[in-house]
């Protein structure tokens, strides 16, 4: 197979370029929960990077599902924006959707000059590791459960996030020649973001495993003999219990109280739980839902309804100290409509249709990075299940920039053949 050079490698501006691309993804990754907005450090570089393509202009040569990949980030933006001038919203409101549009010329730039593999995953290895240290730091100090700089769900859902890429990045290690090392590195990965996620307490993500594994073995599992599967299903059940009987983890605890708040919850006797405000939450959307189920009630209306609700004795009065459903789907619907569902679904399920495409593709570098791609849809399907993350900045960001870093990389690296250039690379020196 003959592999093509960078993209504008013959115009000498590719190097340093690609390596500037490496540089921000490696800090997204690395600083997504250990700084003060660390989130967002990365992702400006690549906006202020990819202003230049104005300039550059570099020969990018989109496909139909480049396009239907931007279709799925253009259409929640602007039915969000086109449902706050609807329901006359201040500027404010529309902040965070926005950022979806942002990612957009990130993405032409991710195209034109992908970062280096290495970087990627050394960076999510650094990030996960350091949200575990963290963790463990903040438990010290005598944190119930650990947030890092943000809320304990978004801090647990992040981390979890982190170490399931991780996962996804063992198909690329086991492709390079120093595979004993990036294995273990990743594996380290993996567990420091599981553990991170499991201190944290946030019980939403941790449903969401079973998919994940789904994932995982959709592009990994073919090709394992029946022993490897049975190992493989060993070591993970003897995690989970591992996790679940340890008392520095909090797992069991959490499930216990879970169970507890639904009992009390299903009595009657508690509802003002942190399980039974969900479901009162839950409740107070479906019922604003069926008043304007076609454009929604927009943030402020939203707020206005569950106020109404709770003073008519409808729901509980502490849902009224939440501006969202604890639930994106839901959130989504009370508030943009029926358009805004649309819109949320093409943007969790367009993009893993497309991830899903590369699951079975021969090069484990291009599968590593379609794996990661639909990790990201299913994770962030599973956490909206219980949580409304697009609400946080956190939330936005990593998933906006997320998907595009690996979108645009393995555009990039499937058009140019640099995943298997890489490797040989790395043998030979040069």
């Amino acid at each position: 197979m003959t592999h093509a050079a960078l993209p504008m490698a013959d115009s000498g501006t590719s190097v340093w370029q690609c390596w500037l691309t490496s540089a921000a993804v490696f800090l997204f990754a690395g600083l997504s929960l250990v700084a003060p907005s660390g989130y967002s450090l990365g992702p400006l570089f690549l906006l202020l990077a990819s202003a230049t393509l104005a300039v550059w202009r570099p020969g990018l040569r989109p496909c139909r599902d480049d396009w239907l990949f931007i279709l799925a980030l253009c259409a929640y933006t602007a039915v969000v924006v086109a449902g706050a001038l609807w329901h006359g919203q201040s500027i404010n409101s529309v902040d965070r959707p926005l950022r979806f549009w942002l990612a957009l010329p990130v993405l032409l730039w991710l195209m034109a000059y992908p970062p280096k593999l290495a970087a990627i995953w050394s960076g999510l290895v650094l990030g996960a590791v350091g949200a575990a240290g963290f963790a463990f730091y903040q438990h010290g100090q005598g944190a119930a459960r650990a947030y890092g700089y943000m809320h304990p769900i978004q801090f647990g859902n992040i981390s979890l996030l982190l170490g399931v890429f991780c996962l996804a990045g063992l198909g690329w290690a086991w492709q390079r020649c120093r595979r004993v090392v990036w294995v273990a590195l990743l594996g380290l990965g993996a567990a420091s973001g599981i553990l991170a996620s499991l201190l944290s307490g946030s019980r939403g993500g941790w449903v969401g495993l079973p998919l994940v594994f789904w994932v995982l073995y959709r592009a990994y599992g073919k090709g394992m003999s029946l022993k490897v599967k049975l190992a493989a299903l060993a070591v993970v059940l003897a995690m989970g219990w591992v996790a679940y009987e340890l008392p520095q983890t909090g797992v069991k605890q959490r499930v216990a109280q879970a169970i507890d708040d639904v009992a009390l919850y299903v009595s009657g006797k508690k509802q003002d739980t942190s399980v039974g405000l969900r479901f009162e939450m839950w409740q107070g959307a479906v019922r604003l839902i069926a008043d304007k189920p076609l454009m929604g009630w927009g943030d402020s209306g939203y707020r206005d309804g569950v106020m109404d609700l709770t003073e008519r004795g409808v729901v509980h009065p502490g849902v009224a100290n939440y501006g969202h459903a604890h639930n994106q789907f839901l959130d989504t619907l009370a508030k943009q409509g029926v358009p805004g569902l649309i819109a949320l679904l093409l943007l969790f399920f367009l993009p893993l249709r497309l991830f899903c495409r590369y699951l079975g593709d021969e090069d484990p570098g291009l599968r590593s990075l379609a794996t990661a791609g639909a990790l990201l849809c299913v994770a962030h399907v599973d956490f909206s299940l219980t949580q409304a993350g697009f609400n946080h900045n956190s939330g936005v960001m990593v998933y906006a920039f997320w998907l595009v870093i690996w979108w645009g990389t393995l555009r990039s690296y499937r058009q140019y053949g640099l995943v298997a250039t890489e490797t040989v690379d790395m043998r030979t020196g040069q």
